[in-house]
């Protein structure tokens, strides 16, 4: 019973765990604040899965009492002593620590558990392996940051904030691109109907919030379309 409520509390944090989006706004294209009154966005820091799901199955073992094979190596038998008792207790340790990981993960990492495998080692090859794969995220979400283009079309304000998205997600693989970046990354992406406003920009001496810009972007776009 107790295993079996572990793994529940366990599987609700698991790397199975679908992410939602917040929902875009539908119809016409909303009013950003002006630049003078738009509060600064706080954004919460998010953590990779991997991070979350070994946190909480570090808590649920622990408050099972089932983490003996997590903290300490398995005992041995001696001439003086044959800690029978003490080897069956972490033995039974490392079994439910494996099935409850088991149980909470996909099913594509089940055959990185081998026979006689260790709970503690078992850990140790998800983090390697999730720190391979948060690289190669790294990696998509920068490529695909730099190479977004405003095409004129649409929301420019749902635009930002997706490259704003994207910004956010690169922070929580710890690659942190500071406010003034994203703005300029953001102006590069414009495409050349907005070329007045950009030199607008670069020719003044203050910088730019995300905030300002969105604000200043909507005016600009609502501008254009009424040129």
């Amino acid at each position: 019973m107790a295993s079996l409520q572990a793994e529940k509390l366990v599987e609700s944090q698991s790397l199975r765990q679908v992410k939602k989006e917040p929902a875009k706004p539908s119809g016409s294209t909303p009013k950003a604040p002006s630049s003078k009154s738009a509060p600064k966005k706080t954004q919460k820091r998010s953590q990779p899965k991997q991070k979350v799901w070994k946190e909480v199955v570090e808590i649920v073992l622990g408050c099972m009492d089932l983490d003996l094979a997590l903290r300490t190596k398995r005992p041995i038998s001696t001439l003086e002593t044959s800690n029978k008792v003490k080897i069956e207790k972490w033995d039974r340790s490392n079994r439910m620590c494996l099935m409850i990981m088991k149980r909470s993960i996909l099913e594509a990492f089940w055959g990185s558990i081998s026979e006689g495998q260790s709970a503690k080692k078992f850990l140790e090859e998800i983090e390697q392996y999730f720190a391979k794969n948060e690289k190669a995220e790294t990696s998509n979400l920068l490529a695909k940051l730099i190479s977004m283009k405003y095409k004129g079309k649409g929301n420019i304000w749902e635009y930002i904030m997706e490259m704003s998205n994207l910004a956010s997600k690169l922070k929580s693989l710890k690659l942190e691109l500071g406010e003034d970046l994203l703005v300029h990354l953001v102006l590069i992406s414009l495409p050349a109907h907005f070329g007045q406003f950009k030199v607008s920009y670069n020719t003044q001496k203050d910088k730019w919030s995300l905030n300002e810009l969105i604000s200043h972007c909507v005016q600009e776009e609502e501008r254009l379309q009424h040129y």
